[in-house]
């Protein structure tokens, strides 16, 4: 391997392992608060949602808001290497450091604000009464995506001066002021995506370390060093919080995990100017929003049900799937789209 990128393939790995390690041992403490206060995730009534309230019910009074785990230790993180290059410059501990203005600073705070948005729309979902009774509606959601989607667009196109567009196989294009609302379009669609996804024990997080991994990768391939110690960051998180959220699940990541994960991962691929590779990589986010689009379009236009639940999932749960057999065939499935947008992403370099 090359003598310059020895250092930043060491970074990236005891970074990652850190975030495992910290994760992990932030858990109980974690566990013990939202087990103590009971913020227990309330399941919809069978009235709005008969297939799920029944497949799910047994499920009631286990803790959400787990999401805190990931974003919490990759700020904790963040910050403790931060303050080490400042204020100890000449330490072997400074070249740590891994937030910088161009590369993380955007996505490090898209991360913060979106999941501090989740944690309230948590909040709400199990204390809340009245109109925020069950947390933000769908509509409330998309107007924060599109609110934060449009802070870092702004940040993009005026900040860091960037219009470029790739389009994988043929070229860059400058696209003008059009970046804003591609921008915003992408954001919006990943979040939703993802939100979507949060619905088995294991099953949001598995997709998006996939996912992570493989922009992290190609962030690599690019040479934007400090990016990809970013996801490998949240990958080395996102696995403490898989350990206790698998089936059955200690706790559910809730929407202060989702959301931020969600936005930020577009970010992350418009960072690196893969955007086009997202509907690859993460597939079965895709499939995931696809099939609730899709029930909502067939049911106002034609008052009738594609699917027997929504998101697809549930659908898989209906027909007779066990949890942990849907939740292994998609991370299977993850695996496979994310080694498979590598591959494309390298074939797009090379010609």
């Amino acid at each position: 391997m090359d003598s310059a990128l020895l250092f930043p393939v060491i970074k990236i790995f005891i970074l990652a392992t850190l975030a495992f390690a910290s994760a992990f041992a932030m858990t109980p403490i974690l566990t013990h608060f939202l087990y103590k206060y009971k913020l227990g995730k309330p399941i919809r009534d069978g009235s709005s949602a008969p297939v799920f309230a029944k497949m799910h019910k047994k499920k009631e009074g286990t803790p959400t808001m787990g999401g805190i785990l990931i974003w919490v230790t990759v700020l904790a993180i963040v910050v403790l290497f931060f303050y080490i290059e400042k204020f100890f410059p000449d330490s072997s501990l400074a070249r740590f450091n891994f937030l910088d203005r161009g590369e993380t600073l955007l996505p490090l705070g898209a991360l913060i604000a979106s999941s501090l948005v989740g944690l309230a729309d948590d909040w709400l979902n199990i204390r809340a009464s009245g109109m925020f009774r069950g947390g933000l509606a769908v509509w409330h959601r998309l107007i924060v995506y599109t609110l934060i989607a449009l802070a870092g667009a702004w940040w993009f196109f005026y900040k860091l001066e960037w219009d470029l567009l790739h389009i994988p196989f043929v070229g860059n294009f400058e696209v003008g002021w059009w970046y804003i609302p591609l921008f915003i379009f992408i954001i919006v669609g990943t979040a939703f995506s993802v939100n979507e996804a949060d619905g088995l024990d294991g099953l949001a997080g598995g997709l998006l370390l996939a996912s992570f991994g493989a922009f992290g990768t190609m962030a690599f391939i690019s040479g934007r060093f400090e990016l990809a110690t970013f996801c490998a960051v949240i990958v080395g998180s996102l696995l403490a919080f898989l350990w206790f959220n698998i089936n059955p699940a200690r706790f559910f990541m809730g929407d202060t995990g989702a959301m931020g994960l969600g936005v930020t991962l577009g970010i992350v691929a418009m960072m690196t100017n893969t955007a086009l590779f997202l509907p690859v990589v993460g597939l079965l986010f895709v499939i995931e929003s696809g099939s609730v689009i899709v029930q909502m379009t067939s049911k106002k236009l034609f008052r009738r049900k594609i699917f027997i639940s929504t998101p697809i999932h549930h659908h898989f749960e209906a027909i007779g799937w066990s949890e942990p057999k849907i939740v292994m065939r998609f991370w299977v499935i993850s695996a496979v789209t994310a080694v498979l947008g590598i591959i494309l992403f390298l074939i797009d370099r090379a010609v």
